[in-house]
């Protein structure tokens, strides 16, 4: 992988963190992007990366992030937002605002960094498995999550004339800033570094290869299976 770059946005913590650390350990070039510039140049210092505070909602931060980037030969999109209550009580701009951040921003960071990509770049887009089946509660992310797999599928479409792959990770929860470990729903949680493994294996894949999705689920029994977060209350709760 010596001498081919990476973008990852998303990169301050959590998924995005973890597949910057799998990505410079299999030689990339990264450029990490992120909102909050403290935590992500502390993350670009532990993984030798570059690194530019940038909104990947706002097509001139993007524009910026473009210029800096160069050359790219694969772009993980990591960056979201996870909130959000029963419809009857959410207001519009929350949900203006989670389908920014999750659906919006994909479309704009593939808008300005498709130009620098060639045959054999490939594109990952980091979901959720709230888009296969919406969660109660989550309307706004889960519609997000969803409308990100068809934008990846009509992306996959188009690209694949330019030797360019698409592909979709939809972990189930992740332990993550974004999970309320005080929860009362029980859950089986995934860690940071499953999904960038999915991430890693996707890079070393033949560009010949087409791979809509990957969905990953914690195992909820056996030797492997991870201590749950959360009380039982209902058997509709439980995955």
């Amino acid at each position: 992988m010596s001498g081919r770059r990476a973008v990852i946005t998303g990169g301050s913590g959590g998924i995005g963190r973890a597949c910057a650390e799998a990505l410079a350990g299999r030689g990339y070039e990264l450029l990490l992007v992120a909102r909050r510039p403290g935590p992500l140049e502390q993350v670009a210092a532990s993984v030798g990366a570059r690194w530019m505070a940038a909104d990947c909602r706002r097509e001139d931060d993007l524009a910026r992030v473009a210029v800096a980037a160069g050359p790219v030969d694969l772009l993980v999109h990591a960056a979201g937002a996870l909130e959000g209550t029963f419809v009857s009580e959410q207001p519009v701009e929350t949900f203006d605002r989670v389908m920014d951040a999750n659906l919006r921003s994909a479309y704009l960071v593939t808008r300005a960094l498709l130009p620098a990509m060639g045959a054999g770049g490939r594109i990952v887009f980091v979901s959720s498995t709230a888009g296969i089946t919406g969660m109660k509660g989550l309307s706004a992310y889960s519609a997000s999550k969803a409308a990100l797999g068809e934008l990846a599928h009509s992306l996959s479409l188009e690209l694949e004339r330019d030797g360019i792959a698409v592909h979709v990770v939809a972990p189930a929860p992740v332990r993550t800033d974004m999970i309320d470990l005080g929860t009362k729903r029980r859950m089986w949680l995934l860690e940071p570094e499953d999904v960038a493994s999915a991430v890693a294996w996707l890079d070393t894949l033949h560009p010949r290869v087409r791979l809509r999705e990957i969905v990953m689920r914690s195992v909820t029994g056996g030797p492997f299976a991870p201590e749950p977060i959360g009380e039982r209350r209902g058997a509709e709760l439980e995955e």
